[in-house]
């Protein structure tokens, strides 16, 4: 049944992961189908808005009525259609170029974005440097313009036009005399009249007035007849009125026909008058398209303007973003090390220095996190040590606040805590803080204080070693205080003490025993032999009798001092702790009237070494001095159990009883030779006790039992294998107290 369900939830789980996985991958493809849709739906949009503006502008200008000063030529129309649609197209591209990088910017600058600031200023600079030059030469192009036009146009430009065209005029006019005198001159002579009378005509004629004139050509027509009677050079000379390398003239002889001349324009004079014909035809068309031409010249600026602050603005955004990117991932990367992100790398492409800022930037956030976790891992194994070490430490800052406390610590104040508010008068009363701080004050001068200090702590008081460490100025202002639990080593030193007295004791007082003993056991032997009055008799016999008793009882007195001094040494073997504390328990067998023995036996304990002569003894001494203290208890109970040490490594005998208690100064005295709290007897018990327990390396504690009564906790450490013989650890095994 349970293989079962583990199929169904292990079948559910998995089902629940593809699940998640399924939806995660659709998803991802939804929001990349949704970007490529959203860029595609860009595009068309934009495609529509500029076949609008097209249309528009298309519209725009063909509702153009120019007048007079249109276009006068298909030509100028195309022109003038393309260049105003390219300025019209380039100021609605920069302009939205422009709106939006300034739409960016501030929304950036609001938002408070790393490098909104220096992208902002980049870009305002970079377009005020294009801008400026560009408007200024722009105004600069249109007045020099508008100047030149006028110049062109001016009063002496027409003035000198005209005079050009009257030179050419008067130039053609004097050749067209001279053609006119020759024609007629050779009109006069005889052997024309005579050709056109006759139908005949002699070349060589013509041809010797020619050369003695100077003439290209001459010939001699009659009226009706195409053709020449006679002629000298081309006809075509005669024949065509627009020729401009010749003068032509005709001059009539009668009513037979006509003479004609012809005479070759000089080459620098026919090329002046086509020039001054060229200039005066295009001044013309100037003159004609002049407010035309200015405009044209006009959008041409625009356009070059235009042209020129787009590929100005463009090239601003590119340089500002190659700047300012990787600045701001710098910016960003400072922030995230500074959040404490040192593995934030920056993944910008740069240039030039920017390069090396990022490559020094990460090569320094790696090297930090590298000193990190050097760091870390430093401060973990300091803090492993400081949680290991048996001896309390406080780090406490200049002002008296605590800002660390060690396991150590805490085993020893219970109540110690860190924070920002905890402060030395929260763990000690006020006069040991002040005795503390006089420790550091101490220390801020010498480097290093320490102390003996009675520390009550409710009804417990503690022998506690402090030594105050100052810090140095450099790293931090405060000071480092060890403490160590001495009041286990103070009793055992005072059990020390006291069993060097007990032996020395044993030793002074044992010597007289026995020479008193044989001198009242003399006396009473010789009492026999004289005759001495009854009553005399009756005190003699009585006074050595006292004696005997007294030295017997000295000498039961003298054996315990020497029992304590010089204990035997333990011998332990391997031992159930449970089978141990049954057989001390039968000794009190029908014994306890009254008292009600509860023990409760943990299964399973590890095995423990023991001698168990010595530990039945220290059961037995407990347990008797539990009876005794519920003498007068209306509940009368004693509870025996053994179970695993909490520490691990250990096991616990526990017997506690309801009588009537120990209080806090008789536990600090509880283990100490010759104390009591009976009256009687000679306060041997509990010493024996912790002497047997110290050579077990185990330790005893006492603790208040609830709800009356006291409770006795006995530590023994497991059994260490060591090959075929068992051991026990060296170490000596303390007593303590505990509320």
């Amino acid at each position: 049944m349970g293989a079962s369900r583990k199929r169904e939830a292990l079948s559910i789980g998995l089902s629940v992961a593809r699940a998640l996985i399924r939806f995660s991958i659709a998803k991802n493809t939804y929001n990349r189908e949704k970007a490529a849709a959203m860029r595609q739906r860009l595009l068309y949009l934009s495609g529509i808005v500029l076949l609008v503006l097209s249309a528009t502008l298309v519209i725009w200008q063909g509702s153009f009525d120019f007048g007079e000063h249109g276009p006068v030529d298909p030509s100028q129309t195309l022109i003038f259609w393309a260049v105003s649609s390219l300025v019209f197209l380039l100021f609605i591209t920069l302009g939205f170029m422009l709106f939006r990088t300034g739409v960016k910017l501030y929304i950036e600058r609001r938002s408070n974005r790393e490098g909104s600031r220096i992208r902002t200023k980049l870009v305002l600079g970079a377009l005020a440097l294009s801008f400026m030059p560009v408007v200024f030469l722009v105004l600069f192009s249109v007045q020099v313009l508008n100047k030149n036009l006028d110049k062109w146009f001016s009063k002496p430009a027409e003035v000198q036009r005209l005079n050009f065209i009257e030179l050419a005029v008067t130039l053609d006019r004097s050749l067209n005399e001279k053609a006119q005198v020759q024609a007629e001159l050779l009109a006069g002579l005889p052997e024309v009249a005579r050709a056109l009378k006759t139908g005949e005509s002699d070349p060589e004629f013509l041809k010797r007035f020619c050369a003695e004139h100077g003439l290209e050509g001459a010939a001699i027509l009659r009226s009706g007849l195409p053709l020449p009677i006679g002629s000298f050079g081309p006809v075509t000379m005669f024949q065509k009125r627009d020729v401009t390398e010749y003068v032509t003239a005709r001059y009539p002889v009668g009513s037979l026909g006509f003479v004609a001349v012809a005479d070759k324009v000089p080459l620098d004079i026919a090329e002046k008058q086509r020039s001054i014909e060229r200039y005066n035809r295009f001044y013309g068309e100037l003159a004609v398209n002049r407010r035309n031409s200015k405009y044209f010249y006009l959008l041409y600026l625009a356009l070059i303007t235009l042209f020129v602050l787009f590929v100005a603005t463009w090239i601003a955004r590119i340089l500002a973003g190659q700047i300012s990117t990787p600045i701001a991932a710098v910016l960003h990367a400072a922030g995230e090390v500074r959040k404490g992100n040192l593995s934030y790398r920056v993944e910008v492409e740069a240039i030039d220095e920017l390069a090396g800022l990022v490559r020094g930037f990460n090569e320094m956030t790696r090297e930090l996190e590298a000193n990190s976790r050097e760091l870390d891992a430093r401060r973990r194994f300091t803090e492993a040590i400081l949680e290991s070490i048996p001896t309390g430490v406080i780090s406490v800052s200049s002002d008296g606040t605590v800002q660390r406390v060690n396991r150590a610590l805490r085993a020893i104040l219970p109540h110690a805590q860190t924070g920002g508010t905890v402060r030395l008068e929260d763990l000690f009363s006020r006069e040991d803080t002040a005795e503390i701080k006089y420790l550091m004050k101490r220390a801020r001068r010498t480097g290093l204080a320490s102390s003996q200090m009675d520390v009550k702590l409710g009804r417990q008081t503690l022998h506690l070693a402090v030594t105050v460490s100052a810090l140095e100025d450099r790293l931090n202002s405060g000071f480092v205080l060890v403490i160590e639990d001495t009041s286990d080593l103070m009793r055992a030193q005072q059990a020390a003490a006291w069993n060097e007295v007990a032996r020395r004791i044993a030793h002074e007082i044992k010597n007289p025993l026995t020479p008193i003993t044989l001198s009242a056991e003399r006396i009473a032997r010789q009492l026999d032999r004289l005759a001495l009055p009854g009553e005399v008799m009756r005190i003699v016999r009585e006074c050595t009798a006292t004696i005997t008793n007294e030295v017997e009882s000295v000498k039961t007195l003298v054996d315990e001092f020497s029992r304590f001094a010089r204990f035997p040494a333990a011998q332990p073997v391997r031992c159930d702790l449970n089978e141990v504390v049954q057989s001390a328990l039968s000794v009190f067998s029908g014994r306890l009237d009254g008292i009600q023995v509860r023990a409760q036996f943990a299964p399973d304990l590890p095995a423990v070494n023991l001698d168990r002569e010595l530990f039945k003894r220290v059961v037995v001494n407990l347990v008797d001095n539990a009876a005794e203290a519920m003498q007068e208890s209306p509940v009368k109970e004693i509870d025996i159990a053994t179970q695993a040490g909490t520490a691990g490594g250990t096991v616990e005998l526990v017997i506690a009883d309801t009588g009537c208690g120990v209080s806090a100064e008789e536990k600090e005295k509880l283990f100490l030779p010759y104390f009591s709290t009976k009256g009687r007897g000679t306060g041997l018990g509990l010493a024996i006790v912790n002497h047997i327990l110290s050579d077990h390396s185990a330790t005893i504690r006492v603790d208040d039992n609830q709800p009356s009564g006291t409770s006795f906790t006995i530590e023994i450490p497991v059994l260490i294998e060591g090959g075929d013989d068992a051991r026990i650890p060296e170490a000596a095994g303390v007593t303590g107290v505990r509320e």
